[in-house]
């Protein structure tokens, strides 16, 4: 077992060949920790979990059992993106639960943020643990803790991947990235030969998009949200504008006045947020080009039932979070 301790001689890793050397040696670890036992592992899509999930492929196989929850606030195509490379390119023994009905009806009427992120947190762990129940032989758990969480956390990693799991779920861990930092966990999902649109997975708040369609979620203004949010992240693609830290859309739970073919329309506003930052702590807005706002504005509001009206935040953090609620 590996200490929690990061070595002050540990090389950090940078390129391929550091990765594969880490790889190899956590393939042989992590197949001494386990031996012919099973392992689960709460699979999010995010890039400290796609990079645990594919070592342990790699290291045991069939033997690694992933979950994957949608719980219908995914950005759009994420779902589906997990189960085409690791269901599918992969061939993992995934789990794949659509909770998008039960996720939505608990939240039908839940405006206050801190509640909302509760029901979605609980519910998480309820339907990890149905899951669980189901599975015979599971024997240790895989977590994507970094070090960064350690040292913030001083060990204990809060749902971030796996939503916070029950304190009775008494499994032995594995955490193969443990001792790594963020850009090297990149460097290894790369040489495992992860996507790089995974590997390079903008941070997502573990509610999803429950935090960005502000105040009670409603289906239609859900939709809303997710389409105008793919149109910013494609434009951002297709721009150079891929390098910025964090980009997404919000859409609060008011409507303003429009005109569509000459009759008034009312829709909801679609609210821009491009912010860069080095520790998260503190953030920039980036300087999106004109050009590039009149055209992500067009589509957005010729493209997405809903949206009559698109805006741009300009709040440095502090004085404004990264999040709106």
């Amino acid at each position: 077992m590996q200490s929690n301790v990061r070595p002050a001689s540990m090389q950090r890793i940078t390129t391929p060949e550091l990765a594969n050397a880490f790889i190899e040696e956590q393939v042989k670890l992590v197949r001494e920790q386990v031996g012919d036992k099973k392992v689960l592992l709460a699979l999010s899509g995010g890039v400290d979990s796609s990079v645990v999930a594919a070592l342990l492929i790699k290291a045991i196989g069939k033997q690694l059992v992933c979950v994957h929850v949608n719980h219908g606030l995914m950005r759009k195509g994420e779902s589906e993106d997990v189960i085409k490379v690791f269901g599918n390119a992969l061939d993992a023994n995934l789990i794949y639960v659509d909770a998008t009905d039960r996720y939505l009806d608990l939240l039908a009427g839940v405006s206050e943020p801190e509640r909302k992120r509760k029901i979605i947190g609980e519910e998480f762990i309820k339907i990890f643990d149905e899951e669980s129940a189901k599975l015979e032989g599971i024997s240790f758990l895989a977590q994507g803790t970094i070090y960064p969480d350690i040292l913030e956390s001083k060990g204990v990693k809060a749902h971030h991947n796996v939503g916070g799991l029950p304190e009775e779920m008494e499994m032995e861990l594995v955490e193969p990235v443990k001792l790594l930092y963020k850009d090297e966990v990149r460097v290894v999902g790369e040489a495992l030969g992860l996507p790089h649109h995974m590997v390079y997975r903008q941070p997502f708040p573990g509610p999803g998009l429950g935090v960005r369609c502000l105040g009670a979620i409603t289906r239609d203004r859900l939709h809303a949200l997710r389409e105008a949010d793919a149109i910013l992240r494609e434009e951002f693609d297709n721009n150079g504008l891929s390098h910025v830290w964090q980009y997404f859309v919000a859409v609060p739970d008011f409507k303003s006045v429009g005109v569509r073919d000459g009759k008034r329309y009312e829709g909801w506003p679609a609210i821009i947020r491009a912010v860069n930052t080095v520790d998260a702590m503190t953030a920039t807005i980036e300087e999106i080009p004109y050009a590039i706002l009149h055209k992500i504005t067009d589509r957005i509001t010729h493209e997405v039932e809903g949206i009559n009206r698109v805006c741009l935040d300009l709040t440095p953090k502090p004085i404004g979070t990264i999040e709106w609620e």
